[in-house]
């Protein structure tokens, strides 16, 4: 593509060198670049891009994305701009031809549930239509699946995933969409045919600062849609952003257990392998049973249900697919096993989502609730406590561990989660590593008991300090099993 076809609507402040070029690639890491590529120079927590601008023309790059003064090479053109990370996400929608307007694109926000909703809708979908998705634990562009680094990439990368899916002949593409990214504008330049809210708790504060920031964040993801907008009224916050959404494009529609809603589910069944209840449309009644556990999957599946009836699926159609559902890999996840020992791991690290995880267990034992957790380093501090508390209130045995570190010492993050425990109940130990924290799990278990390994349930990792280590929380508890 011609430089100033994939420079167009961005806000340059000089060129220096030929802009008669062609570009034929963009890249941001200079690992990746091709030959006539444009090299977009960002700056990333611990790298700028700007000190790999050498390495970037030695593999072939003939453009130079900047935003701050460099020394100039011959015959390779530098653009100038005050912001490079806003501009790429610009660059990528010139260069991939807007792809979001080509393909019907679903974003789902809120704190909790966005993967297991983004899952259910793709599933739903895909009994008719090739569907894309983007989420935390994979990106599939309905070819293939690679595993995700972010919650929401970055803005070059969802474009041209969003490309690759409709080269893939996707007609639909389902994405979780963060905060963070609303923020930090990764997803500026795309464009939603529907969004859909889940439900706003304490995460993240490290980043936002305050929860009003947060709830602002998620907000705007309701004025980048064309079509429609889906919330869930019995969350506080999607009770606001329904009655005060102001975006003149679209219809607003809602979801609710406790309240009216367009979409209502009503005589909620739970049992220890499906959950059933009565889905309510417009005076209409229809029997749902889906094969996943856990209270809080009646809204994921309600909000799932409602955005394909939104999208045209016949009601009937939708409920005849979704007895098939799939669960995602840990969330609610069974360790499979011959010794008679009901362990899940799950993925739940905030402190709703650790409420929702144990009261939907306690439905599934008459035993002793055994919970394994942590919280994460170089995150929200203000919501350890909150789940010490949470965990000690509400489960026969909490034991306190490591989960990601980071570059925070672990007896620091656990120390914070002791200030919400009270000393004087004796219903909680401290064991540091977590390998040994799930060992004592098994150890202390008791026929009708349920363990909880809660805070990494997809992850295959530990992260401390700069470096990642394979540890997968069903691995180790199918290894201490054996043994057992």
């Amino acid at each position: 593509m011609e430089l100033l076809k994939v420079l167009r609507g961005v806000e340059v402040l000089s060129i220096n060198g030929p802009v008669d070029i062609s570009i034929e690639d963009i890249s941001y890491d200079s690992r990746n670049i091709k030959k006539g590529s444009m090299f977009i120079c960002i700056r990333g927590n611990t790298v700028d891009g700007h000190d790999y601008i050498d390495e970037g023309i030695k593999k072939g790059a003939k453009a130079i994305l900047i935003d701050q003064k460099v020394e100039y090479k011959r015959d390779v053109t530098y653009i100038k701009v005050s912001d490079t990370k806003k501009a790429m996400a610009q660059i990528a929608k010139n260069f991939f031809e807007n792809p979001s307007k080509r393909i019907n694109l679903i974003g789902v926000t809120g704190t909790n549930g966005k993967t297991s909703t983004v899952s259910f809708i793709r599933q739903i979908i895909e009994y008719e239509d090739k569907v894309g998705s983007i989420g935390t634990i994979e990106i599939y562009d309905g070819d293939k699946a690679v595993e995700s680094k972010n919650t929401t990439p970055e803005s070059l990368d969802i474009q041209k995933n969003l490309n690759n899916m409709i080269e893939n002949n996707c007609k639909y593409c389902v994405m979780e969409v963060s905060s963070h990214a609303l923020v930090l504008e990764r997803v500026e330049g795309v464009d939603y045919q529907i969004g859909v809210f889940t439900n706003l708790t304490q995460d993240h504060l490290d980043f936002h600062k305050n929860i009003e920031n947060y709830k602002r964040a998620k907000e705007k993801l309701f004025y980048k849609t064309k079509s429609i907008n889906l919330f869930n009224l019995d969350d506080v916050v999607g009770e606001e952003f329904f009655k005060n959404n102001s975006n003149k494009n679209v219809k607003n529609y809602s979801y609710a257990v406790d309240k009216e809603a367009d979409f209502r589910a009503v005589d909620v069944k739970l049992f220890r392998d499906k959950t059933e209840y009565t889905l309510i449309v417009k005076d209409k009644k229809y029997h749902v049973s889906i094969p996943i556990l856990g209270y809080f999957n009646v809204y994921n599946s309600l909000a799932a249900i409602s955005t394909c009836i939104l999208l045209g699926i016949k009601c009937e159609d939708v409920i005849k697919r979704v007895e098939k559902i799939k669960p995602v890999a840990g969330r609610l996840d069974y360790v499979k096993n011959e010794n008679g020992v009901d362990i899940i791991v799950d993925y739940a690290h905030t402190p709703d989502a650790l409420l929702n995880l144990i009261e939907s267990a306690k439905m599934l034992t008459s035993g002793r609730i055994i919970l394994v957790f942590g919280c994460g380093g170089n995150r929200d501090k203000e919501k350890r406590p909150l789940m010490g508390k949470i965990a000690q209130k509400n489960c026969d045995i909490a034991i306190i561990t490591s989960d990601n570190p980071r570059f925070e010492s672990e007896k620091d993050i656990i120390n914070d989660i002791l200030k919400g425990v009270d000393e004087n109940l004796n219903n909680y130990l401290i064991i540091e590593n977590r390998m040994d924290a799930i060992k004592k799990s098994i150890e202390i278990y008791e026929k009708g008991d349920l363990i909880i390994i809660a805070g990494k349930g997809h992850e295959n990792y530990q992260i401390k300090g700069d470096k990642k280590y394979f540890f997968d929380d069903k691995q180790v508890a199918e290894k201490f099993l054996k043994e057992k």
